[in-house]
Parts: structure tokens; sequence; C-alpha cells
């Protein structure tokens, strides 16, 4: 007779019993009682000081490269006594700008281990862009590959804050090209600037609390520049104790996870196809496997044939991503080829799946276990994921709230500070969804209106339009920031739309997302020209792709003469245009 597995109700009660490592306890965080995980990390010193434990175990593989935990250790700590030498302090903000490469996490250790706050900068942003970025954050120092250095030249006479800039080489076997010279800031090739490295290097002594600063990753919003969202040691920490957490219940509830035949443990041996700018690359991927001992297999970019080459020659047990990364995978035609066995999870976030291609995982990866989640940069990464029998019966589903955080429906023109006792509930009420834990950031770098706006009484309004059903299951109905998510990047319709505004042709316009097979959603405009003028499409995406990033153009144009639909306050409806755009395509 087959034993009935644990409820989820059950296994997270069982988790989070006094005395027990998942137990949970109520901490005062900025005047805000929340619940956190009793037994977590203090800071991310702790963490790299735990990657030890598995020092002699590869950590970053890049073509040629392998680095163990030992020497990724050892490097993070060399660089870090360099930043001291250039002046770096606790508070100081380091940037990164970079495509995922080894350098970029052994630089993101380096400076987290001074103290320092970590500014990853979108590497596929323009140069206006990034130096918007680096002014806006006051970096000091900045960790850059050759191809970003090129594009944000031009700017640095505008950088009145920046004093160093260490540059990545492109190409792993040569040092970087720091030929071109400027007359402030000093620029240094990393090779050259981290110079041999001590064996025995040990990390600096500086104090770090939980609630200091240690990362501030740029998101949008429905209006103005992209808005720096700070988060503390203590929201990095409790995303990594999440995602423990939610491995290890499902473990318990389904025997899933990295384990052999004969139940020993598997390390993790992960393909990092998200960047690590994002959250989630970061956050929720990197320092996960800092932490766990975890191997990081990167590429210079994704290309399915090749990444089916190295699961089976690095026997990888993660991959994901965004669903288009899965489907590409699964769709190779030479997907049959190769020996994918190791395969044990197929994850992705950042944009819904069609619940076919949960089939279809099944279907591939016999031991491979499906699952979907949902995090904002705010919430430090994850908030909920549904992963295996969960995911495959509710695969339109997120999953439920981790433990230490509380999550509510409110009506989108709420205007409490906090969701009060007496707002409906039930899994037919629709809203907009909030949080509170301790993993939601403190608030935007130096903008406080907008701080206000989005944080109240330690709950994150999301924007984000859901509902939640019996059981607390957590389902994404619609994107109330009018965000789009194009193959796991943001893209932000008001950024989009103030590109085209430019046009001088452009009378209106309006920027919304629409399904697409493989990216989820792609950026569609609807446009209404001045009288008289005539624009045809292409000239639209050589416009916005002069202003923004290529992720950011509009891949589908509509021309209309009708004035757009709007309500009687002016604002578009967003929501009839697209529906209407939907059927338009289907039809077409």
């Amino acid at each position: 007779m087959t034993e009935t597995p644990l409820s989820i109700t059950e296994a997270t009660a069982q988790m989070t019993a006094p005395g027990q490592m998942f137990e949970t306890e109520v901490a005062s965080i900025n005047g805000v009682d929340v619940r956190v995980w009793k037994h977590a990390p203090a800071n991310l010193r702790q963490i790299l000081d735990l990657s030890l434990v598995h020092a002699a175990r590869d950590f970053l593989v890049y073509e040629d490269q392998r680095i163990t935990f030992e020497q990724h250790y050892r490097i993070a700590a060399t660089l870090a006594e360099g930043l001291l030498k250039l002046g770096v302090t606790k508070g100081d903000r380091v940037a990164i700008a970079s495509r995922n490469l080894p350098q970029w996490i052994c630089a993101f250790w380096g400076a987290m281990v001074t103290g320092a706050v970590v500014v990853p900068l979108n590497a596929w942003w323009t140069s206006e862009e990034l130096a918007y970025g680096l002014t806006d954050s006051g970096s000091t120092v900045l960790f850059v590959d050759e191809e970003r250095l090129e594009r944000l030249f031009k700017q640095l006479d505008h950088l009145p804050d920046l004093k160093t800039i260490i540059v990545i080489s492109d190409e792993p076997k040569r040092p970087a090209h720091v030929d071109k010279k400027h007359s402030r800031i000093q620029l240094l090739g990393y090779e050259q600037f981290l110079g041999k490295v001590d064996p025995s290097a040990a990390l600096p002594d500086v104090e770090i609390v939980p609630e200091d600063d240690a990362t501030m990753f740029y998101t949008s919003g429905t209006t103005g520049k992209p808005k720096g969202a700070v988060g503390t040691h203590r929201n990095a920490v409790t995303n990594l104790m999440s995602l423990f957490f939610i491995g290890q219940r499902a473990t318990l509830r389904f025997g899933t996870g990295n384990l052999d035949e004969h139940g020993a443990s598997i390390p993790n041996a992960s393909l990092l196809n998200v960047p690590l700018f994002h959250a989630t690359g970061c956050l929720a991927t990197m320092i996960t496997n800092t932490a766990s001992g975890g191997k990081l297999v990167m590429m210079h970019h994704f290309d399915a044939g090749k990444a089916l080459a190295l699961i089976e020659a690095e026997r990888l047990t993660n991959i994901g991503g965004v669903p288009t990364i899965a489907m590409q995978i699964l769709d190779h035609p030479d997907f049959k080829k190769f020996d994918t066995s190791s395969v044990r999870s197929v994850s992705y976030g950042g944009a819904p799946a069609p619940p076919e291609l949960v089939r279809r995982i099944q279907a591939a990866f016999p031991v491979g276990q499906p699952g979907n989640g949902y995090g904002l940069t705010e919430t430090s990464a994850a908030v909920c994921m549904n992963i295996g029998p969960d995911y495959v019966a509710r695969p339109t589903s997120c999953g439920i709230a981790v433990p230490v955080c509380d999550v509510a429906i409110v009506p989108e023109d709420y205007e409490g500070l906090e969701p009060g006792d007496d707002l409906a509930k039930g899994p037919d009420v629709v809203g907009e969804l909030w949080i509170k834990g301790p993993n939601v950031v403190r608030g935007y770098w130096h903008k406080p209106e907008a701080t206000a706006k989005s944080f109240t009484n330690g709950w994150l309004h999301t924007g984000d339009v859901a509902r939640i059903d019996e059981d607390g299951f957590i389902y994404i109905v619609d994107r109330a920031k009018d965000m789009i998510i194009r193959g796991g990047e943001n893209v932000y319709s008001v950024i989009v739309e103030a590109a085209i505004f430019e046009h001088p042709d452009v009378a209106d316009c309006a920027v919304v997302g629409v399904a697409h097979p493989t990216l989820g959603e792609e950026v569609a405009a609807v446009i209404v020209l001045r009288p008289g003028r005539v624009v045809d499409a292409d000239e639209i995406m050589r416009h916005v792709g002069q202003r923004l990033a290529q992720f950011e153009v509009p891949t589908r144009i509509f021309f209309r003469t009708l004035a757009l639909p709007r309500n009687p306050q002016g604002k578009v409806l967003k929501r009839e245009l697209r529906d209407s755009l939907q059927e338009q395509m289907l039809k077409s």
C-alpha cells in the first residue's frame, strides 16, 4: 500500500516546529514586527565562510576556466583587500556591469565582505542607462567587461562619483584591454587589480549586521527612471533560507531532490542562464549555490545545443531560468542524442508557463521535477514556488507563500496602510497582491515618494493582480504595473512609451504585452499618428532602438486612426486594448 504523502500544511508545521532548522520567530525590523527564520545566518559574509566546507569542489565553470570553492574564496578575499586599499568603506557602492562571467561572481563577494553595497547593473542597458545607474547609485568603483566599457566610455566625464574602473576581459585567455585612459578615473585590468592570490588570503574584519545594506538592484515602475531597490543582508539570507525550505519540504513530501537511487545526496550543478544582474540570478541561484556547494556552469550566450552538451559533460542537475529556455532545450532536434539523465529540476520564474510545458518536462526528464516560482526585485527573489506534484496539479499557480511571508489580496484602489480584517477574502476574490516579510527590501534609493507609495507598514504593494485559492496557492492574474515580462526581462511600458513619444510624428501611444509561444510575452505598441503623417513599423523600432535596450524595443507595432480607449480619468484601458490585440492577432 502506497503511503499518502504529507500535505503541504502538515509538512510546513513539522519543519517549522520549535527546535527545527526552519523554526520561525518574530523580530522588529524598522519598527515593524515580522516573522523571520530563527536560525538564519546573520549576513552574507557567513555564507562565503560556509562555502569553504566545499573547498575542493568545482564552483565556477566557464569555457576552459574551472574555479574551486577554495580558489573562489581566496580570490574574493584578495579582491576585498584591493578594494579596501582603494578606499572603499562600509556602505560605499560598488557596481558591476558585465555579462555572466566568473569574475562577476568573484567581484560580488569581494565587494560584499568589505561591507560595500553591490550594485548589479543591467548588462543590456544602453550607454545612457548605465550612466544613470552609476550616477544615481553614487558608485565609486565599477567592475565592467570590455563590451560594456566600450558602450560607457563616452559617458565617463558625466560620472562625478566614479573613481576606479576595473576591466574584465571578454576573452578568458588574455588580459583586459585598458589602452584607453581618462583624466580623472583610474582604469585597471581585472588581472592587474587582483594580482597574486595568496592561498591563505582571509576576509577583512568588517562588522556586518542583518539590517546593513547589501545590494541595490535597479527596477523600473510606471513612472520615471529606474529605481534602486536597496536590499539588506537579512533580505538576501531570508531568500536563501526560503529556497532551502522549499526544496527540503518537497523532499519530505515527495522524496524528490538531488538524491541518487540509494538515497545519497548528489551535489547541485546548475546551468546559469539567468543574468546575474537579476535578483533571480544573483540571490536565488548564485548565493544559493555558494552556500550549498553547487557548481555553476556559465555560457557566453544561450544556445540550446551547447546547453545539452554541457548537461551531459557537467552532469547538470538544475536547468531552467525562464520557460523559453526549457522550451528551446526540449525542442532542439538533437535532444535525444544527449544524456540528460542527471537533470533533477527544471524550474523557472519570471513568466507564466503553458501547462503543456509541464507535461513535456515530465516526459523528457523522468526524474526531473518541474517548478515555477514568483518573486520580485523588491522581495529579494522568492516569495513562493510550486514544484513537483503540486505544480502538475495546479500548473497555473506559483505556489504557497513561504512561512515568513504574509500575503493579502486588496482592492486595486485600496488606500489603507495595511490589509484590514474587513477586506473580502476567498478563492474568487481578485485584487492587488501585497506581501510582508523579512525578504522585502527597505525601499528605493533616494526616492522617498516612490518608497512611501509602494511600502506601507512593512507591506509591499506589488502591483500584480492575483487571487489565492482555499489552500493558499497564489495565482497571478495580471500586472497592474504595466510591466511586460519578455523572455525573463522586465520591460516597463511607461519607459517604452516615453521613447515612442519622442518621435515627432506620434500623437498618442500605448505599450502592452501580448502572448508569445516561447518568450512568454512580446512588446506591442499601439500608435496614433499625427494627422497627415506616415510612418512604418521599422521606423518606430529603429527610433526606440536608438534610445533603449534591444529587449525593450516593440516587436509588434499596430497603427490606429481611432483614439485609444480611456477611462473617465484619461487612463488608457490597457486590458481592453490587449484583449483586442490578442483577438486581432488570432484572426490574422
